[in-house]
C-alpha cells in the first residue's frame, strides 16, 4: 500500500523524500520497537542521519547546510514520522530553533553558533513553553534583565527538546513590562553551559519515548549581551512567524502517524479470520477503512496546499493552523479506529498500532495546541 506518494509532492522536493524513505527503513523502522522499550536517546540514528545530509539541513549552504525549504522538511517529516515518531522528532530537533537565528541574528552569532549544527558538530533546541504556560506565548514568566554587558534570566522552562543533550538553545523570555504584553518578550542564545543553567530530563512519557524531553532551571543564569538575537522586544513576533513553518511541518508528522496506522490495519484485517471469514470481508471492516483513507488523503491534500501558502506567505497564520490540526486529528482518528479492528491485540505495547497511538496523542498539543489553531483560524478569516 503506498499512502505517501509523491504526485501531491512538489518535484523539487521528489529527491529528498525518496532519501528520506531509504533512510527511515533502514534506520528508523528496525529499530522503533527497541526504542520505544528503551526510552534510550536514539544518539547513532542520529549520527546516521546527520551523516545521510537529513538532520539540520534546513540551515543556509553559506553556513554549512543544505538550505531545504518548507516544502522539503514536509516531505521528510511524513516519511520519518511513518516510521517512529519518537526517533523522528530527535533527528528534526537537532537545529530546532535555529530557523529563528539564521532569520534575525547577525553574522557572528551564525558563524559562531549556526554553523556547527549545519556541519553537524552540534545539536539545539528551544525553549518556550513552561511548567504552567504552554499556548499562551505572551504569558510566560522567565525574566531576562539587562546588567551592564550581560542579560541575566531565571525561571523554568519546560517540555525543551535536547535541554540536556544540546549545545546551546534558543530562549524565549520576558525582558520588558510595557501595556503591551505582545512586546515584551526577546530571544536569545543561551548555551547549555553557561552559569545559572540547570536542566534535567522529564519523567517518563506515554509516548515519543525515543526523544527526551527536559525541564530547565534559570538561576541567575548570565550570557553575553550579545546572544540576543535581534531587537529587544520582538522576540512573540519573531515565534509567531516561526510557528507557521512549524505547524505544516507538525502536519507531516500527523499524515505519517495516519500513514502508519492505515497500513498496520490493513494487513492486520486481510491477514485475520474471524467467523469463518476474513476480517477485511465483513463491509463494517471495509467502512472504516475507507474512513480511514478518506480523512488520511483530506488531510494530505490540505496539508500540502497549505505548505504552498505558507512558503510563498499567504496568509500564513491560518493556513498553517489548518493543516496542523486537520493532519494531527486525522492521525488520532486513523490510530483510534486501527486500535479496534486490532481487537484485543491492540493493547500490547509490541504492536506497532500501539506505539502509533500512543505516539499521536502528543502532535495535537505540541506547536500549539488544536483548540488554539481553532481559535487562529477563525480570528485569520474575518
Amino acid at each position: 500500500m503506498e499512502l505517501l506518494d509523491e504526485s501531491i509532492v512538489p518535484e523539487h522536493a521528489h529527491e529528498v523524500k525518496q532519501d528520506a524513505r531509504e533512510f527511515a527503513d533502514e534506520h528508523i523502522a528496525p529499530n522503533a520497537e527497541e526504542y520505544f522499550r528503551t526510552g534510550e536517546y536514539p544518539w547513532e540514528i542520529l549520527e546516521a542521519g546527520q551523516e545521510a545530509g537529513l538532520v539540520a539541513q534546513d540551515i543556509n549552504e553559506e553556513l554549512g547546510g543544505c538550505d531545504l525549504d518548507l516544502e522539503q522538511m514536509l516531505a521528510i517529516g511524513e516519511e520519518f514520522y511513518r516510521a517512529d515518531a519518537g526517533i523522528a522528532l530527535t533527528l528534526q530537533l537537532a537545529s530546532f530553533g535555529a530557523e529563528i537565528v539564521e532569520k534575525y541574528g547577525n553574522e557572528d552569532q551564525h558563524e559562531e553558533y549556526l554553523r556547527p549544527v549545519a556541519e553537524c558538530e552540534q545539536i539545539t533546541g528551544l525553549a518556550v513553553s513552561e511548567p504552567q504556560t504552554g499556548s499562551d506565548l505572551a504569558g510566560m514568566q522567565t525574566t531576562a534583565e539587562k546588567d551592564g554587558d550581560e542579560w541575566v534570566l531565571n525561571g523554568e522552562k519546560y517540555w525543551v527538546g535536547n535541554a540536556v543533550e544540546g549545545d546551546w538553545l534558543t530562549v524565549y523570555a520576558k525582558s520588558g513590562d510595557s501595556d503591551d504584553r505582545y512586546s515584551n518578550y526577546s530571544m536569545f542564545i543561551v548555551p547549555t553551559d553557561a552559569p545559572g543553567y540547570e536542566a534535567e530530563h522529564i519523567p517518563e512519557k506515554m509516548g515519543f519515548r525515543a526523544s527526551k524531553q527536559g525541564h530547565i532551571f534559570f538561576e541567575d543564569c548570565r550570557i553575553p549581551e550579545e546572544n540576543l538575537i535581534g531587537n529587544e522586544g520582538t522576540g512573540f513576533y519573531m515565534l509567531a512567524e516561526f510557528f507557521n513553518h512549524g505547524r505544516v511541518v507538525v502536519g507531516g508528522h500527523g499524515l505519517g502517524l495516519a500513514a502508519a496506522a492505515i497500513e498496520e490495519a490493513w494487513e492486520f484485517v486481510h491477514d485475520r479470520d474471524a467467523f469463518n471469514r476474513e476480517i477485511s470481508e465483513f463491509q463494517a471492516v471495509q467502512h472504516d477503512l475507507s474512513d480511514m483513507l478518506i480523512e488520511f488523503e483530506s488531510a494530505r491534500a490540505l496539508n500540502w496546499r497549505a505548505a504552498e501558502k505558507v512558503a510563498n506567505q499567504n496568509n500564513a497564520g491560518y493556513w498553517a493552523a489548518l493543516a496542523k490540526a486537520n493532519s494531527t486529528e486525522a492521525a488520532v482518528d486513523c490510530a483510534e479506529t486501527g486500535m479496534q479492528l486490532h481487537g484485543g491485540r491492540s493493547v500490547l505495547t509490541e504492536n506497532r498500532i500501539a506505539r502509533v497511538y500512543r505516539d499521536c496523542r502528543v502532535p495535537v498539543i505540541y506547536e500549539g495546541a488544536n483548540a488554539v489553531q481553532r481559535n487562529l483560524i477563525y480570528s485569520q478569516r474575518q
